[in-house]
Parts: structure tokens; C-alpha cells; sequence
């Protein structure tokens, strides 16, 4: 899988000593999450020696496997992952998608009507519709003309209730990696957590920020098996944090939140990493001829760069071109009403034939 690197070695440089203006994990949780009983469900009571005999989760004993409840701790998905990411097992959660992992910052961490949270602005919309839905004050920090941001700045929006800042890097819907150094100094600087959305990571030319985990507690970084991985619809998604920041998640969560077919497919697609390889490759490769060929669109009036498996593009008029595209059933995603992306196109890198039939309709507008 593509990679960069991390500044100034592994850890950024960074050491313990950073963490002196950190809120224990006590004083940024929820108090009712803190002392929250989790419900204990008839799979998770049972330990010890194999069983062959279940009368303890009143199922159906017929129309096996189906008939049994799943493993609520995904522990064979999430010890394959572990192999691959090089994260112990109890630094992992596994949710609904990336979208679950989302809702349950706001659920764990953040007090309805009190706290708040900062983002980058533009970026994945998900981060303030929780917030919306959870009654909790999103506060959005715009990116600049090359859609990056200093820490200053975000650190500038928050206050002593602000307790999450949120990162998606590479962004979504600009589609290039956040400054590092942004992302480091928000990590030392603020007291409360950093969170990381890395979807696109496996198109991007920087490394994974989950090496840092073990120096900064108050990281989260979030992955999913629905983009380099092509299972978006097994709804699979990724959370890696401190072995106690996973257990307050494991409170929280519903307690068979992923089912077993979601798991055995997951299992299946992480036992083939040499396909995933490929895959990735091939579209690196298109998403680096269908760069060359928008910038030679008379339409076009800027690329914007891009380290996931789509790019955003300035039109002359992006509904035309939008519209257009439907009418010959060609989808793309028209992103001029977000912010900083007035007349852009949102076009996502699929195969050579697809790209060739975005392509050729264009020219031909």
C-alpha cells in the first residue's frame, strides 16, 4: 500500500512529557457514561472450557449458523487486523461503519447543551450531523485557499467545554492530506481528544497516524473496510485508540452491533491483502491519468491535489455539468453548495472503461 512519513521519526519526536495539559479520560467522559453498568450479554458472560451445548441466549436452536448470536467483540476479525495494523486487539473497535465509531464520540464524551466540538471546514459531513443529533455545538474552522489549516487556529476555537477536535485526513471532499504539523501540534496542544478519519488512507502518500497511538493517548484514528478494501456494503468500520478509550466504547455500543455475515466477510477480504494491493494500485495508476486528462478540459478550471481514490475539480458551471452527466447516466457528485467548493465536481476513480466513459462524455459537452 502506498506510504510517506512521519516527521521527524516514528513518533513525530514527541514524548511523554506532552501530555502534562491532558484531562484524565475520567474528567472527558460523560459522568453517566463513566458509571455506566454495560449491558452483559449471554456471549460475553461465557468463558472458560469449549461448549457444544447453548440454552444460555434463549435462541432458536434450529437454522444453524444463523440461529446463534454473533461474537460481540469480532475477536477473529479484530486479531486479523491486529496482524495487518500492527495494534493489539484491545486497541481496536469495529462499528457499523466508520459512521458508528462517529455517533459514539459524541455519546461517550460529550455532555448535550455543554460541551462542544471543532472541525475543519469543509470536510465529511457525518461529524455534524452526529453533533446535530447528539444536541452538541459543532464549530467548524475554515480551511484555507489550498485547503490546509494551522493548529493556531483551530486551537483558537476552542474553550474549556471543547472536547474533541476532528481531522479527516485525507479530507473529504477536498481530497488531500492535512498538514502534519497541524495535526501533531493540535495533539500536544489541546487538552481534550484528536480525532483522525483516515478512509483514504491506502491511496495516500502519508503514513498511517496510527503509529503515534502509543504517544498520545487522546489520539482516535479511524479506518474502514469500505474504500481500498471494497466492501462498503458489509458496513465495516474501523476505531483505534487506547485500550481505555476502546473499552468505554465496548460500554456504549449496542452489544452485537456487527452482524456475522459483516464479520466472516470482513475475515474473508483481510485474508486477501495481495487483491486489496492490486486493487489500490490500479487505481493510483487512473487517478493519475484522469488528473492529466480533466486539466485538459476546456470546462476545467482547476484540479484540486488529491491522496485519496477521488479528486475535486473547478468547472466553469458544475450543475451544467453535472446535469449533463445524469442525462447520459454517468453519476458524479456536484459539491458546489459546500463551502470553498463553489462549481466543483466530486469525481470518484473507477475502472479504466468507467473513467473512459466520464471521460468521452465530457469532451463531447
Amino acid at each position: 500500500m502506498p506510504s510517506g512519513s512521519l516527521p521527524t521519526g516514528e513518533d513525530g519526536g514527541r514524548g511523554h512529557n506532552s501530555f502534562n495539559n491532558m484531562k484524565s479520560l475520567q474528567e472527558l467522559t460523560r459522568p453517566n457514561i463513566w458509571s455506566l453498568a454495560p449491558y452483559s450479554s449471554a456471549r460475553n458472560e461465557y468463558s472458560g472450557k469449549a461448549a457444544h451445548v447453548f440454552l444460555d441466549a434463549n435462541e432458536n436452536p434450529y437454522n444453524d449458523p444463523n440461529n446463534r448470536y454473533p461474537d460481540p467483540l469480532q475477536m477473529q476479525v479484530k486479531e486479523r487486523i491486529s496482524q495487518l495494523k500492527n495494534i493489539p486487539v484491545e486497541c481496536i473497535f469495529l462499528g457499523n461503519g466508520s459512521d458508528e465509531a462517529i455517533d459514539l464520540v459524541y455519546r461517550c464524551f460529550c455532555e448535550p447543551k455543554v460541551d462542544n466540538v471543532v472541525a475543519i471546514e469543509p470536510t465529511y459531513g457525518m461529524y455534524k450531523v452526529c453533533a446535530d443529533i447528539n444536541n452538541v455545538e459543532y464549530r467548524p474552522v475554515l480551511l484555507d485557499e489550498n485547503f490546509q489549516i494551522e493548529a493556531e487556529t483551530l486551537l483558537a476555537a476552542c474553550d474549556d467545554n471543547t472536547k474533541v477536535v476532528w481531522f479527516c485526513s485525507p479530507n473529504n471532499p477536498t481530497g488531500n492530506a492535512i498538514n502534519r504539523k497541524a495535526i501533531f501540534d493540535v495533539l500536544e496542544k489541546f487538552q481534550g481528544f484528536v480525532v483522525v478519519d483516515e478512509a483514504y488512507i491506502d491511496f495516500s502518500r502519508e503514513d498511517s497516524i496510527t503509529k503515534l497511538l502509543s504517544r498520545f493517548p487522546n489520539l482516535i484514528v479511524f479506518q474502514t473496510l469500505s474504500k481500498a478494501w471494497g466492501s462498503a456494503a458489509i458496513r465495516c468500520g474501523m476505531a483505534f485508540a487506547s485500550k481505555d478509550i476502546i473499552n468505554i466504547y465496548n460500554k456504549v455500543k449496542y452489544p452485537y452491533n456487527i452482524n456475522r455475515l459483516t464479520q466472516e466477510a470482513a475475515l474473508e477480504r483481510l485474508n486477501n491483502t495481495f487483491e486489496v494491493e492490486q486493487w489500490v494500485k490500479l487505481l493510483l495508476q487512473e487517478r493519475s491519468r484522469m488528473l492529466t486528462a480533466f486539466a485538459e478540459l476546456p470546462m476545467c478550471k482547476r484540479i484540486y491535489p488529491t491522496d485519496a481514490n477521488f479528486f475535486l475539480a473547478e468547472m466553469d458551471d458544475a450543475q451544467k455539468a453535472y446535469d449533463y452527466l445524469v442525462d447520459k447516466g454517468i453519476i458524479v457528485r456536484n459539491r458546489t453548495r459546500i463551502t470553498l467548493c463553489k462549481n466543483c465536481l466530486r469525481i470518484t476513480i473507477g475502472t479504466k472503461a468507467e473513467n473512459t466513459e466520464l471521460l468521452a462524455a465530457l469532451r463531447t459537452m
